[in-house]
């Protein structure tokens, strides 16, 4: 009976953990360049039950033992094991202003562990002058003509170096070259994620990487993409499958709580009425 309690229990925290995963993904969908997070729910181990039979075995040395019936196995719940942000492109949105640039993803490599494609990120010097990645495009100008994100993170050229221009009168062609004139200022740069997967997420649409500076695309042949200046790439969520699988994970745990009532319903009968004592 216990038992039943746990796997409930188990089943109820996962869904509540979706939901939540769910809901961040709802509240995002119209932030620039947020990458949907996706769950992947596991199950412990299955535990062997057997019963103890009443009837004695004889043995060679005359001894009797109990012997056991195969019961089947049975299952000890389910976890949330991790969740894993999708890299697919968003679509495109027209502003007109000449910070805001999209990334575009053109080709790109399939990596062979793993089967899936790589990604592409801008690339940013947060405030300790650590590299980190974004999607994000809506760049500004800081007081010293240096191209920053919404946070004042320094947006880096192909050189790993911050960008400092002039005003935000340029052009930016779509191999992502910055014109001031006709003059090329610095060229944007891009780094390449062939496992985009390991990346940790840092909240704000960042992303870093625990093994050193990701590799810069630009002198990558295989890989291909452009530049739209003008345009930002939205969230990649999917609003209506996002609220239907709210609803599903909601009445997933609306199902494990009538259960749990259930088991609740027969403890206190176990307590109140078998266990009573008839004078």
């Amino acid at each position: 009976m216990f038992r039943g309690f746990y796997t409930v229990g188990s089943g109820m925290i996962a869904q509540q953990r979706r939901t939540e995963m769910l809901a961040n993904n709802l509240a995002n969908a119209n932030t620039p360049g947020f990458k949907a997070e996706q769950s992947s729910i596991r199950s412990f181990p299955e535990m062997y039950m057997s019963s103890i039979n009443a009837a004695r075995i004889p043995t060679k040395e005359g001894l009797q033992l109990k012997g056991l019936s195969p019961v089947g196995p049975i299952s000890t719940g389910v976890y949330m094991q991790e969740t894993l942000p999708l890299f697919a492109q968003g679509q495109l949105r027209e502003t007109g202003l000449t910070t805001d640039v999209s990334l575009v993803d053109g080709a790109l490599p399939i990596d062979p562990e793993t089967g899936k494609a790589g990604a592409i990120f801008f690339r940013l010097a947060n405030g300790n002058g650590q590299e980190v990645y974004t999607k994000n495009g809506n760049f500004t100008m800081d007081a010293q003509g240096y191209l920053t994100n919404p946070m004042g993170y320094y947006v880096l050229d192909s050189a790993g170096q911050r960008i400092q221009l002039p005003n935000d009168d340029f052009r930016l062609t779509s191999e992502g070259d910055i014109m001031v004139g006709e003059t090329t200022a610095a060229t944007l740069g891009v780094a390449y994620a062939a496992q985009p997967e390991t990346l940790q997420k840092q909240g704000n649409g960042l992303f870093s990487s625990q093994g050193g500076n990701l590799p810069d695309a630009s002198g990558m042949a295989e890989i291909g993409y452009s530049f739209q200046q003008g345009y930002l790439e939205g969230s990649n969520v999917d609003a209506g499958s996002t609220m239907t699988d709210m609803l599903a994970a909601y009445r997933a745990f609306e199902a494990n709580q009538k259960i749990l009532q259930a088991y609740d319903r027969s403890m206190e009968k176990a307590v109140t009425e078998i266990g009573r004592v008839n004078g």
